[in-house]
């Protein structure tokens, strides 16, 4: 039986999910029919080089998330093989090296992302890139933000995004927002998201479910991934 329960059932009241339900919020977009993945920020400075509590993890790296971030490699993984081997567009957006001339409003509130060594800028090897796909350095949150990710997409004829990485308050909010401000449907797979609060992990789950994009388990989007991939087929034989 499919587990129907979601990441932030725990977390966010019964009657404040009630409410969110009686104002139409929550409902379901549905899956594009040209979607491509995207892998934002899954470096090393957001893991640790390998699983470990995340008080640990944050003495190599200050921007770690820990052991979170190495479960949700492994959906990652899953999910970079399936749009390989159906030959879609797989999209790394990463953090950039910090220059001098990135000093800024963020960096203010976390200094910590101005001392990162520069292998931690280095992609996690479970779910590294091949030749060919699309890198995009960024040094903001959104992967949109000052990249020419819409421009590829458009070019491209996507029409849909699954994003994955970290982190789920941070980046990939940024991304689904920016995303569905420029009318691109997204898909959230929960367990292939990460941050280092569980509790912010779930509160920005429940906010993205409710305005911005779906969010399901890895194994149902995989599901249902596959399925559109067998009817894009039949599509092309007819």
């Amino acid at each position: 039986m499919t587990d129907t329960r979601q990441p932030w059932d725990d977390v966010i009241p019964l009657d404040e999910r009630e409410t969110y339900a009686l104002a139409g919020l929550g409902g379901a977009a549905g899956f594009g029919r040209r979607p491509a993945l995207l892998v934002i920020d899954v470096q090393y400075r957001s893991v640790g080089d390998r699983p470990m509590p995340i008080r640990d993890a944050i003495k190599q790296y200050p921007t770690s998330c820990g052991e979170a971030g190495w479960h949700a490699i492994a959906h990652i993984a899953e999910l970079v093989r399936l749009f390989r081997e159906k030959e879609r567009p797989v999209i790394f957006p990463h953090v950039a090296r910090k220059v001098g001339q990135d000093q800024g409003a963020f960096s203010a509130k976390i200094p910590g992302i101005m001392r990162i060594p520069s292998e931690g800028y280095d992609f996690v090897r479970e779910v590294a890139p091949q030749p060919g796909e699309l890198l995009l350095p960024k040094t903001q949150a959104s992967a949109f933000f000052g990249t020419p990710l819409a421009t590829y997409l458009i070019g491209a004829g996507v029409d849909s995004l699954v994003v994955t990485g970290c982190t789920t308050s941070g980046c990939v909010r940024a991304s689904v927002v920016d995303a569905c401000a420029l009318n691109f449907k997204s898909i959230v797979p929960s367990d292939a998201v990460y941050d280092r609060s569980p509790t912010s992990h779930a509160v920005n789950l429940f906010d993205i479910a409710s305005k911005y994009a779906d969010v399901m388990p890895t194994q149902v989007a995989i599901e249902r991934l596959r399925a559109l991939s067998d009817d894009h087929t039949k599509d092309q034989q007819t």
